[in-house]
């Protein structure tokens, strides 16, 4: 089976990018061999549409399946409609998340995990804000280009206390509220991190 992983590097020990869009390079592996072949992104420079670039391209390359850190609705689209499923990565590099993809442990995704977003930049308008009452929306940031490097907050816990009936129900609801905010949050301090590096490395 074909799959592609962003990747920050261009071979299997290179350490995966949790970016989908702009991601530096795709390399596309046999699961069965673990032959690769790295290709530099081509959409990485786009000016607007990235994600749906660089969606048709990996689909246009055969890849069947998807190891990435997030993916904006543009790309999540083209990559239903094409029916190839994504897979989020948890981190390490390009040969770890091929084999956690092999023995099941990677969470395939049921839609997208980050706002579209247009221009150069890492505004990626990752709000946790206009969630109903559960603090679950992705609010809609107006990320144009230019990263703010202020991480959007997630919301406060609901105020309105849980129906009498069913605590259990709303306990667990919020748990897995603020388990999503958490993991919003650890993807944008990834992609944070990973500006700081390339601009120390263009300096």
């Amino acid at each position: 089976m074909k799959v592609v992983v962003t990747s920050n590097g261009a071979d299997l020990s290179a350490p995966a990018s949790p970016v989908f869009g702009r991601c530096p390079t795709y390399i596309f592996v046999d699961t069965e061999t673990m032959q690769f072949e790295a290709v530099p992104n081509p959409a990485i420079s786009a000016g607007g549409g990235a994600g749906i670039q660089a969606a048709q391209f990996v689909v246009e390359r055969g890849a069947q399946a998807v190891l990435t850190g997030n993916v904006g609705p543009n790309a999540f689209n083209v990559f239903q409609a094409a029916g190839v499923p994504i897979y989020l990565l948890g981190g390490g590099t390009v040969r770890e998340a091929v084999e956690a993809y092999k023995s099941g442990q990677l969470r395939s995704v049921g839609g997208a995990n980050v706002q579209a977003h247009a221009g150069m930049g890492m505004g990626r308008g990752m709000g946790m804000g206009g969630g109903r009452g559960m603090g679950r929306g992705m609010g809609r940031g107006m990320g144009r280009g230019g990263w703010s490097g202020i991480p959007q907050t997630p919301p406060a816990p609901p105020t309105t206390p849980p129906p009498a009936s069913a605590p259990t129900r709303a306990r667990e609801d919020e748990v897995a509220a603020l388990r999503q905010a958490a993991a919003d949050l650890r993807r944008q301090l990834a992609e944070v991190m990973e500006r700081i590096e390339k601009l120390e490395k263009e300096s």
